[in-house]
């Protein structure tokens, strides 16, 4: 697992904040003389905030965000986290782990992994070589995406099947039991995505 080669010089806050209000602003595809209005502040002063040439008040921000609909602390929740929230796994080099009735001819590569107690999501390379293994089913919270590179399977979640080959997808809900029901060509490589939705403990 690699760390980038230098670290990035984190951003002083007139730019993240600046950066931040343009890109909520233009993700909405508000012009921003509209929103210098709305907000009772000049164009010019707008436009300086964005650009990071001027320090400007919390009540200044505090109207911005009123008018681009997001709270203050989404606008500052993420600026301590600069420079560590990136994280490269080279090819090869996840995390081999076994899950329960996986021993044979089934892997899993963790591709990602967060710091402290809290995690959102979790992402896998399953690879299975052995048709012939009978797989047990999984439940868990949240949803789960998987992304077929390799192979071709059937999956089942709860009652329905779905049969799956090379660059298919398949979105569900976690909390229904899943898993692998036929694989019909391998090896199969299967990413799998879990998203806890940031309540996984």
């Amino acid at each position: 697992m690699n760390t980038p080669d230098e670290e990035q010089p984190k951003l002083k806050l007139e730019q993240y904040l600046g950066i931040q209000i343009k890109r909520q602003r233009q993700a909405q595809e508000l012009k921003l003389a509209d929103v210098a209005r709305i907000a009772g502040i000049s164009q010019g002063m707008l436009s300086k905030i964005e650009n990071a040439q001027v320090s400007t008040s919390l009540d200044n921000l505090s109207r911005l965000c009123d008018v681009l609909g997001m709270p203050m602390s989404k606008l500052f929740s993420q600026y301590d986290q600069q420079g560590s929230s990136a994280l490269l796994v080279k090819h090869d080099e996840g995390l081999e782990v076994v899950r329960r009735g996986t021993e044979k001819g089934h892997t899993y590569h963790l591709l990602n992994h967060t710091r402290g107690p809290k995690k959102s999501f979790e992402a896998y390379m399953v690879t299975m070589d052995d048709a012939s293994e009978e797989f047990p089913t999984f439940s868990h919270p949240g949803t789960e995406f998987l992304h077929l590179l390799e192979g071709e399977l059937v999956y089942r979640h709860g009652n329905q099947l779905y049969h799956m080959e090379a660059g298919d997808s398949l979105t569900f809900d976690g909390d229904i039991p899943h898993g692998p029901e036929e694989l019909v060509q391998v090896p199969i490589r299967l990413l799998s995505i879990m998203n806890y939705g940031g309540s996984a403990e």
